[in-house]
């Protein structure tokens, strides 16, 4: 997406800041990276640099003289410096005049994905008088959005997945009426293969995880250590992936099947529990996007929570009830969140998440995990929601 400096100026002035200041060492600051059009040139990026947007004004950069290229597609003028001394000088001039600067940075580190600056970093602004303040909604607006490219991309990812996930609790079920078995791990590994077949990419390979594994939310089988798919036990999958093209987004579902005829009484419950409060969430997205009101990401995880904790299982959450989506799984945009953080940015149009609540215990878990998308006025999910366990036996 271009930079567009005249609406991220608009932003500031709104927001009260003085400027936004990108920083980046070493690939350290990636939302940096992407906002100016580094990720994926291929350039070397071994040096520090800064690119000021002021709230008003013409933009300004600090570069290396050994990388003194590196932003010549942003405007504005841009100062090079060599050694430390020379550094310094150029940062102190880069933000002379300023005095808020929006930056990668969370007070107390309250949004680690926001984070992104380095201490050291923030003392040598501070004794130049600035006082960075988070970027939290200015990355939520100029970087989080999908293009429509994204959400096609997103749309596609998310047919593909479901595929797959159709694709593996069949061959489960195949697997058990012939009396052959599989492993967590073989199973996995099978719905690697389909991934590459569906041409989708992925950071991890799926979670696969049997009854008592499944109340591990990030349990990852392995070759040397993984428990055979017995018959009435419960199977929890987990898979995220994207497409295998530039700028493509990510999808990301969990489903639960029940190797048997008939789910237990327990695990049922339990489910029935977090698809009331998925349904909350959406409930509450779709009212407030229609209603042109403002949302943050908290409330959306406390209306959720509220639903399980009504139902006696507060006690077995352990995760916040959804994560923003990008071109990594895990995007920079909102998340929603009160619980292992306090996430406060708005969810905007333009911007795709998780919702995925989940119940842990150490016989088994579930969790159910859809994906939604914010449109102008509308907020949609853009696959099927589960409504009971899978019978696979």
């Amino acid at each position: 997406m271009p930079l567009d400096i005249p609406a991220i100026q608009a932003a500031l002035c709104d927001d009260g800041l003085d400027g936004w200041l990108l920083y980046d060492f070493h690939g350290s600051n990636e939302i940096a990276r992407q906002l100016v059009g580094l990720s994926g040139t291929g350039k070397m990026e071994t040096r520090r640099w800064y690119y000021l947007i002021p709230a008003e004004g013409e933009p300004q950069g600090l570069v290396h003289a050994i990388e003194r290229h590196n932003l010549d597609m942003l405007p504005g003028s841009k100062q090079i410096y060599a050694d430390r001394q020379q550094l310094e000088v150029g940062l102190r001039t880069l933000v002379s005049g300023q005095r808020r600067l929006a930056m990668e940075y969370s007070p107390d580190c309250a949004i680690p994905y926001i984070s992104r600056i380095d201490a050291g970093t923030v003392e040598l602004l501070r004794r130049f008088n600035i006082e960075p303040a988070s970027s939290g909604d200015l990355v939520q607006r100029f970087v989080a959005r999908w293009t429509e490219r994204a959400v096609a991309s997103h749309r596609k990812a998310s047919e593909r997945l479901h595929r797959i996930k159709d694709r593996a609790f069949d061959e489960t079920g195949r697997a058990l009426r012939n009396r052959t078995g599989s492993t967590e791990y073989e199973l996995q590994q099978q719905m690697v293969g389909w991934f590459a077949e569906e041409g989708l990419v992925s950071d991890s390979a799926p979670v696969v995880a049997v009854q008592e594994h499944s109340g591990d939310p990030h349990y990852l089988p392995q070759a040397h250590d993984s428990q055979v798919i017995s018959a009435d036990t419960l199977l929890l999958l987990d898979l995220w992936g994207k497409l295998d093209e530039p700028d493509a987004v990510f999808a990301d579902i969990t489903w639960v099947g029940y190797t048997g005829q008939s789910v237990p009484k327990p695990m049922q419950t339990a489910f029935s529990v977090i698809a009331a409060a998925r349904d909350k969430a959406v409930e509450l997205i779709e009212a407030r996007v229609h209603a042109e009101q403002a949302l943050m990401g908290w409330e959306v995880d406390r209306t959720a929570r509220e639903v399980i904790q009504l139902a006696g299982y507060g006690g077995w959450i352990l995760h916040r009830t959804g994560h923003s989506l990008g071109e990594q799984v895990h995007g920079d945009g909102v998340h929603l969140d009160d619980y292992e953080t306090h996430d406060d940015r708005h969810l905007l149009p333009g911007t795709g998440f998780t919702i995925e609540p989940g119940v842990y215990s150490d016989e088994f878990g579930v969790r159910t995990e859809i994906n939604m998308y914010i449109g102008e006025q509308e907020a949609l999910v853009t696959g099927p929601r589960q409504t009971e366990i899978v019978t696979l036996g």
